[in-house]
């Protein structure tokens, strides 16, 4: 009985190493049609979706399965119940990168402002973040989640960057506010993906220690 619940296990790891994947690729190309200005680069990124909803449903199914079958002790608990909240967070910033598309989609078609570079950064970084989450929580990497949420940081700064640029750009011309807004809802998008990344390493911690560091303010050190 004990093998079965360790295979079962490593098939609920795999199961989010193979979801994050997914979710990493839709976030690169919906930042990539944007950059590029190539609409090519976002075919697929529905069927990808579809595929992370599916993970989504199956990964649910061998949480509950988990706990009802083996009735796992406390540390293996924390992880399954862990596993369920970042498998919610992993779905959610999928959406995130859906809502790049859809904005990405509108603003190819007309004039770019500027050259991007503090939206590709941030991708860079919330996707960095999004796999070392992943990566942290399956291994029960206590460094590795701390590592994540201090990037959190940088997220939120680049944000505000990309926000004051483009309120500075529609003082000076009423005419681009409809794409500087779309720019500014793009970065945050991005940041609300460093968050649900953020979501996941909390997760690590709170396996490995059995501490819930939401709201605390000690899950930013190192």
């Amino acid at each position: 009985m004990e093998r079965h619940f360790d295979e079962q296990l490593a098939t609920l790891k795999h199961q989010l190493i193979k979801m994050s994947a997914l979710a990493e690729i839709m976030i690169g190309d919906a930042v990539r049609a944007l950059v590029e200005r190539d609409p090519q680069a976002l075919v697929g990124l529905d069927a990808r979706e579809e595929q992370v909803n599916r993970f989504q449903v199956d990964i649910d199914e061998a949480c509950l399965t988990l706990i009802a079958l083996h009735q796992p002790a406390a540390g293996d608990l924390r992880f399954i119940l862990g596993a369920a909240k970042t498998n919610s967070d992993l779905e959610r910033l999928a959406d995130q990168a859906i809502n790049i598309a859809d904005k990405t989609r509108r603003l190819i078609i007309q004039p770019a402002l500027k050259p991007l570079v503090l939206i590709p950064r941030m991708a860079d970084i919330a996707r960095g973040m999004v796999t070392d989450s992943l990566h942290a929580f399956v291994n029960r990497d206590v460094f590795l989640a701390r590592a994540v949420l201090l990037r959190d940081d940088q997220v939120d700064a680049l944000k505000a960057e990309v926000t004051a640029e483009m309120l500075r750009l529609m003082t000076a011309d009423p005419a681009i506010i409809e794409r500087a807004m779309g720019l500014i809802l793009i970065a945050r998008n991005l940041e609300r993906i460093g968050d649900h990344a953020t979501n996941i390493a909390e997760n690590t911690i709170f396996v490995v220690e059995g501490r819930d560091v939401r709201h605390q303010g000690d899950g930013h050190k190192v």
